[in-house]
């Protein structure tokens, strides 16, 4: 029995939730997974895990025995990684995980032109509205808007943004002037979901902060709706300042209270790429990270421009 490959397969059981994921991960079969760590479990005389049909859990054993494997799996993972950065062209799979209006308004047109120029990368892309374990869900570069607080991982910096208030032109013509903070409160405002409590926006000017309970006409956790809603006059959304630099430029949104800063959570927000600490960062995620860089450039210089136009109009 291969050692290495049953420590694998016990880790992957643990973290997948049940063995016939496991099985159906590295294209085994369940009835195989089931036998190799039975047969780990006789040789080391101790029960690793309380089995179910669904799901697996770890007995006292088990979980002492994970703590020490995963130091050994890692030291695996990094030593391939070396050997992989330093390959002169980069290849294998890159599984890139985003928020969902980043991934489908900036990554998503970019991937053709990146895979055209390393076509021996390939490229796995999920969206979700929420930060991802990297390890935990397999995943080698996690998208986020604030820096990870996580131990053991890296970030690199992609740029700033700020959030700013814009609506429709025509709803900002038929509806009351919006002058002030206070002045939300009699119209319909669009919010991003992040949980049952009340919706608060934080306004700063002249550094003055003001804080206030938003009324929420439409609430939902997809920056995409938010910024569809507001287009067709729907009220007024709170969006990050690259994410609506077209319809800015198009004439379709127009920006509200442009003398603010405003939030729903803090004002030093931007767009780290996240992914594991490791001594040799992958040549697959150095050079997409590279790419990214270079190819965000026009879309930042608009971004800038949009913004610098709504503040002087």
């Amino acid at each position: 029995m291969d050692r290495f490959q049953v420590m694998q397969l016990f880790a992957d059981s643990v973290r997948l939730g049940s063995l016939s994921k496991a099985a159906r991960h590295v294209g085994l079969n369940p009835a195989s997974v089931s036998r190799k760590i039975s047969e780990l479990e006789q040789r080391l005389g101790v029960q690793l895990l309380n089995r179910t049909t669904r799901q697996v859990a770890l007995t006292e054993a088990g979980r002492a025995y994970l703590q020490h494997i995963d130091k050994v799996l890692e030291g695996v993972a990094e030593a391939e990684n070396a050997a992989i950065a330093l390959q002169k062209t980069p290849r294998g799979t890159l599984r890139i995980h985003s928020r969902t209006l980043f991934g489908v308004q900036v990554l998503g047109p970019l991937l053709p032109v990146f895979q055209d120029r390393y076509p021996d990368i390939r490229i796995e892309l999920r969206l979700s509205e929420r930060p991802i374990q990297l390890r935990e869900e397999d995943c080698d570069i996690d998208f986020r808007i604030a820096p990870p607080r996580d131990t053991g991982l890296m970030q690199r910096k992609l740029f700033s943004s700020e959030r700013i208030l814009i609506a429709a032109p025509d709803y900002v013509r038929l509806n009351p002037p919006i002058a002030a903070p206070e002045d939300l409160e009699r119209h319909r405002c669009l919010t991003y979901w992040i949980g049952h409590d009340e919706m608060v926006w934080r306004f700063l000017r002249e550094g003055r902060l003001q804080e206030m309970a938003i009324p929420a006409g439409i609430s939902v956790n997809n920056g995409i709706i938010l910024r569809d809603l507001a287009v067709a006059g729907r009220g007024v959304a709170l969006l990050d300042d690259y994410t609506v630099t077209d319809a800015l430029e198009q004439g379709a949104l127009v920006r509200v209270l442009r003398d603010y800063q405003v939030t729903n959570t803090t004002f030093e927000e931007g767009m780290y790429a996240t992914y594991i600490e490791a001594a040799h960062v992958p040549e697959k995620i150095r050079t997409f990270l590279d790419f990214l860089v270079g190819a965000l450039r026009p879309l930042l210089a608009r971004r800038n421009a949009a913004m610098a136009q709504t503040s002087a109009s």
